[in-house]
């Protein structure tokens, strides 16, 4: 502005309006709730599909990209789908490429699948690496589905990323209520958990993960307990690979365990919801606010940018959230 910067302001919070909807907004039956989210799904897919240009969709196995293919069918609109697989992985349980098939089959889409090789993998791996910037344990994939898209001419492409996140598709939308309920002791007396892990991390990491030292620290708070399943490394076993001083100060400083539980605490507020849909709102809130936005929309990001291609996620839409917030809380009220 004429009066230099200003202060950055939030332009929307994702748990705002995942508790701040109105009560009395919530569905009466099933058919309201379903019909409600099939107008709003449809709504979010017809806004993100407004190009000048042909729209692809990134079709994996799953329900979110599929249900993407399935509404754009439904829309009557001519739109190809594109799926990615590894020669590594080929014909195992990992191979996505037979079902993404099945699908596109099924809602009579033009379909193309393309496996990555090992040659392949490395033509690309300096300029995946350039791209990615930082280190990242996902992307790959993306990068190259992105690839393939660019490879057909497109240059915006549809994907289901977020629809894990707002419909609790995730193992940790049950593993982490359960480790919260069950540990919810030791989150009072943290220091007990640490003396435990303290005497046993040795021992532990002969046999298994040495984030099962951390169990009794950790699991008893939602923070504490997502950061047992999201986390690459507990912060204890920071200092093997990083400064220590630099993981201590680093550590304080991002108090990254309270910002996660003052984060989730305005869902034990709800008054309009059962428990159990508080536990699943809360997950739901630190998956979007963390592995969703800083790794999953980071990696699509660099990863379809490296292609000049624009990847548009329907189901990461604020419009979306605030319409089916309500819905979301009615699932075992």
């Amino acid at each position: 502005t004429r009066e230099g910067a200003t202060s950055p302001k939030e332009f929307a919070s994702p748990v705002e309006e995942a508790v701040g909807f109105d009560p009395g907004s919530m569905p009466q039956s099933q058919g309201e709730a379903d019909a409600r989210l099939h107008d709003a799904l449809k709504e979010t897919l017809r806004m993100h599909e407004i190009a000048d240009v042909p729209v692809a969709i990134f079709l994996s196995a799953g329900i979110d990209s599929g249900m993407i293919a399935a509404l754009a069918k439904e829309a009557g609109n001519e739109v190809e789908t594109l799926t990615l697989g590894f020669d590594r992985l080929r014909n195992t349980e990992y191979d996505e490429t037979a079902a993404a098939a099945r699908v596109a089959d099924h809602y009579g889409l033009n379909h193309e699948s393309r496996y990555v090789d090992q040659s392949t993998f490395h033509e690309h791996r300096e300029r995946l690496l350039e791209h990615m910037d930082q280190p990242t344990v996902d992307g790959v994939n993306t990068y190259f589905i992105s690839w393939l898209a660019h490879e057909r001419g497109f240059k915006v492409a549809l994907s289901g990323l977020g629809g894990d996140e707002l419909f609790g598709g995730y193992p940790s939308f049950r593993q982490v209520p359960r480790l919260v309920h069950t540990l919810r002791a030791t989150g009072a007396a943290p220091f007990v958990g640490r003396g435990l892990r303290t005497v046993t991390q040795a021992m532990i990491a002969k046999f298994t993960s040495p984030k099962y030292a951390s169990l009794f620290e950790y699991g008893g708070t939602w923070g504490g307990a997502y950061l047992l399943r999201r986390g690459l490394f507990m912060p204890w076993e920071l200092p093997e690979f990083l400064d220590p001083e630099l993981v201590r100060v680093g550590w304080r400083d991002l108090q990254a365990v309270e910002q996660m539980n003052a984060m989730v605490r305005p869902f034990g507020k709800l008054k309009h919801v059962s428990r159990k849909e508080a536990d699943f709102l809360r997950v739901s809130a630190l998956e979007t606010n963390y592995y969703m936005r800083t790794q999953l929309l980071r990696d699509a990001d660099w990863a379809g940018m490296a292609h000049s291609v624009e990847i548009r996620v329907p189901l990461v839409d604020m419009t979306l959230l605030r319409q089916i917030s309500p819905l979301r809380a009615s699932r075992y009220s």
